[in-house]
């Protein structure tokens, strides 16, 4: 009988696509989606193959923290991009935390504020976000009440 061949054994920080879709809870097709976008990073073996560093897993519990919290792709990977590949220290991540504070605090404030006047907003009947006084600060009209208002008053 023929004798298989071992597996190959891969060094211990580099990890296949199938071994960090199972640690990180991450569909295969998700992982290269983010690697097309920049988010993640992988290098190639010569039958092209993906190989991960391991600490590629904290970058994708990162980008879908990020996530659940509504930030966009884009966001993610501009604040991702200033970190080093590979590993990063506690600074550098306490400087991403802080960035991500910043603008969940700015979210908070708005959804708040949407939260409370969601009544009005529904019940104006002008179904616009883009022209409601609550996004829409400045409405002359709005000192007029809710509602449908002309737009041309001399006719």
């Amino acid at each position: 009988m023929a004798r298989q061949s071992e597996p190959e054994r891969l060094p211990a920080e580099q990890l296949t696509v199938g071994d960090i879709a199972r640690r990180s809870g991450v569909a295969v097709s998700t992982l290269h989606f983010y690697e097309a976008k920049g988010l993640i990073e992988s290098t190639r073996t010569s039958g092209n193959q993906r190989r991960y560093d391991r600490t590629v897993l904290r970058r994708i519990a990162i980008i879908r923290l990020g996530q659940r919290a509504g930030l966009s792709l884009a966001f993610i990977k501009q604040h991702l991009g200033k970190l080093p590949h590979g590993p990063v220290d506690q600074s550098a991540w306490r400087d991403l935390r802080e960035a991500w504070r910043a603008d969940l605090d700015q979210r908070i404030v708005s959804l708040v504020q949407l939260r409370d006047q969601l009544d009005h907003c529904i019940g104006c009947g002008c179904l616009s976000l883009a022209e409601c006084q609550i996004r829409n600060p400045q409405d002359i009209l709005a000192g007029e009440g809710c509602g449908p208002c002309l737009l041309e008053a001399d006719r």
